[in-house]
């Protein structure tokens, strides 16, 4: 069980996080919704480790992995809204970055890279990728070494259904495997895939139960 209590973030006197807590488990993919600028990419940020919170933990197993770097880059998957691929280099030149040569032929023979079908565009250049295979690459990369938690940036934001629905379909087995996701989203579909939701609003995170009223939830974020 990964524990957040207490995420404060403040830029001079504006505070983006006001207390935010809560829980997700083996399993379990947790929603953030929110307005754009309402603090949903700078909370992932700070669980990733890439930008330092004002108070507040996020802890497994009673260590702090805001505090033990080790740990949290053996522990989780951080997966931004921009590309990170080196444009240049083609699909298995950015994965060698990752894996050692028999950690790729493995993956890619029957692991996470073969379900991510990655193997259908190994030598294609990242610059010639349609906007899918850059994300499901994003996600191989992301995922070495088998993560507990992912988190995730908006992660099918600009791709059509079809590339969507592979992600999905991705993130369906990652979840039947005990992974747990943080996703922050403004996606119908993502939010049905999630088992709980909260809406950051003014810094606080509140509970949220999507009823597939869209216009209320507009409304809300509005």
């Amino acid at each position: 069980m990964f524990e957040i209590k207490g995420i404060e973030k403040s830029y001079g006197k504006h505070q983006v996080l006001q207390g935010v807590s809560f829980t997700v488990g083996p399993g379990e993919i947790i929603g953030i919704l929110g307005a754009n600028g309402s603090g949903k990419s700078t909370l992932l940020s700070i669980l990733a480790g890439l930008e330092r919170p004002n108070g507040g933990f996020f802890c497994i197993d009673g260590k702090d992995l805001l505090k033990d770097s080790k740990l949290r880059n053996n522990t989780l998957a951080y997966i931004p809204q921009e590309n990170p691929l080196i444009e240049e280099l083609n699909a298995w030149d950015n994965l060698r970055m990752w894996y050692s040569r028999a950690e790729l032929d493995k993956e890619l023979k029957n692991g996470m890279l073969k379900l991510l079908r990655i193997d259908e565009f190994l030598k294609v250049p990242v610059s010639k990728m349609s906007g899918g295979m850059k994300k499901r690459l994003t996600i191989g990369c992301a995922m070495k070494g088998g993560p507990k938690l992912m988190l995730l940036d908006e992660p099918t934001a600009a791709l059509d259904m079809v590339c969507r629905n592979e992600i999905y379909d991705y993130f369906e087995s990652y979840r039947s495997s005990g992974g747990a996701m943080i996703i922050s989203t403004h996606e119908i579909q993502e939010i049905e895939l999630c088992n709980k939701c909260f809406i950051l609003k003014g810094g606080v995170l509140h509970p949220y139960t999507y009823d597939g009223d869209l216009q209320h939830l507009i409304g809300i974020l509005e």
